[in-house]
């Protein structure tokens, strides 16, 4: 009998969980790296390195002793370039890595983006150590409103909505603490043409786009509408928004070159219809997003990804979903003592899936991002109509309860 074909994948996190299941499912001998001491990703994969998945040259040192087949930096923003970069260094499956390094990072993004033709806002890019008069200085080359956020962060972390300069200081500081690079981005909002931004995620297959996961964001009140709390399918634009936003991110997908793999998409429809891209992150989204869609669409896309990183044919056949799917994310706005979640008799027949990442008497924190949630909560509806009855009271139908 041969040798197992081995994968290196590239976090343990409880959202990274079902890929090393998913590969060990299909057949392979699973390598994993990650700095954290109690991942859970260790008791599932077969091998666990204790190492950082930013470490470039202790990744490569890794996967070459283990002698791996491909790399996955499933649902990870900070793994994904150090995947690519290895993975070229040793011949493996990968999107190039100077593609994948502007998607990293927001500043790089939006200048792909300017120089390519696509509509991007203006921007100003800036230390949090730039002295703050200088800052203030800068900005009013900018159309207010504004958005100060990290360039190398995702799911919202670090993000400030500011009508004026009042909270500068504060905006600096809460976009520092989820920076890794110490290099922030302001950008002028862009004016909606439809109420939701559009999230999700793409599939791409031989440089095709063969499956469109957009979906409407939902987002919490209390973070401004920036903290997203849930996806939605369908997510309502016309057919001629679609058309473009379509059209456009196969363009995108184009321009960067990008061959194989899942990518998580975020954007806004402005009053011309015109998409502006917020995130295209090269790698799967996160709050579960590759489930929700293999659900609406009849896939595996966890599977898809394993085949994509070994180079193994991937052959996705999406069926267009006929019923309405949304997700809703476990939160609390208090910091607390986790005693459990509540649901309403009305809402219990749409839900089909819950996970909860808390245990009665873990710690809360009060939600300001993606890494504090409590869980993810899957439900399936009959039509659009029940499924914005539900949606339009949704945190009175499920309610977090603290001691």
């Amino acid at each position: 009998m041969s040798p197992k074909r081995k994968i290196l994948m590239l976090g343990g996190s409880a959202q990274q969980v079902p890929a090393i299941q998913a590969a060990k499912d299909m057949g392979y001998h699973t390598v994993l790296i990650d700095y954290l001491p109690d991942n859970p990703g260790q008791h599932v994969a077969d091998k666990w390195y204790q190492e950082s998945t930013t470490d470039i040259e202790e990744v490569y040192r890794i996967a070459k002793e283990e002698q791996v087949s491909g790399i996955l930096p499933y649902a990870s923003d900070p793994a994904a370039l150090p995947a690519a970069i290895v993975a070229e260094r040793l011949g493996l499956p990968t999107n190039p890595p100077k593609s994948v390094e502007i998607l990293g990072v927001k500043h790089k993004f939006r200048r792909f983006l300017q120089e390519n033709g696509f509509p991007c806002p203006n921007t100003y890019t800036f230390s949090p150590d730039t002295p703050i008069e200088e800052v203030r200085q800068d900005l009013e080359h900018l159309k207010f409103p504004i958005v100060i956020k990290p360039t190398d962060s995702s799911g919202s972390k670090g993000v400030t909505f500011l009508k004026d300069l009042t909270s500068l200081q504060d905006a600096i500081g809460h976009a520092r603490k989820y920076s890794r690079n110490r290099i922030l981005i302001a950008e002028e909002f862009i004016e909606r043409g439809f109420p939701y931004v559009i999230g999700g995620d793409i599939f791409v297959e031989n440089g095709k786009i063969v499956l469109y996961g957009d979906m409407a964001c939902l987002r919490d009140d209390n973070g401004k509408g920036l903290i997203p709390i849930g996806k939605k399918k369908p997510h309502g634009l016309n057919e001629l928004q679609a058309n473009m936003l379509h059209n456009e991110l196969q363009r995108l997908i184009n321009k960067l070159g990008i061959r194989n793999g899942e990518l998580n998409i975020e954007l806004i429809i402005d009053k011309g219809d015109r998409p502006h891209f917020l995130e295209l992150g090269p790698r799967a989204g996160g709050n579960m997003i590759p489930i929700q869609l293999s659900d609406a669409f009849d896939v595996d896309l966890i599977r898809a990804n394993v085949a994509a990183a070994l180079g193994e044919p991937i052959n996705l056949n999406p069926i267009e979903p006929k019923e309405c799917f949304m997700t809703y994310v476990l939160h609390s706005n208090e910091t607390g003592i986790y005693k459990g979640v509540e649901y309403s008799r009305e809402i219990e027949p749409y839900i089909y899936r819950r996970v909860h990442y808390k245990s009665e008497g873990d710690t809360v924190e009060a939600f300001d991002g993606a890494g504090k949630a409590l869980g993810i909560v899957f439900m399936r509806f009959p039509d659009k109509i029940a499924m914005e009855h539900i949606q339009s009271k949704l945190n009175q139908h499920i309610r977090p309860v603290l001691k």
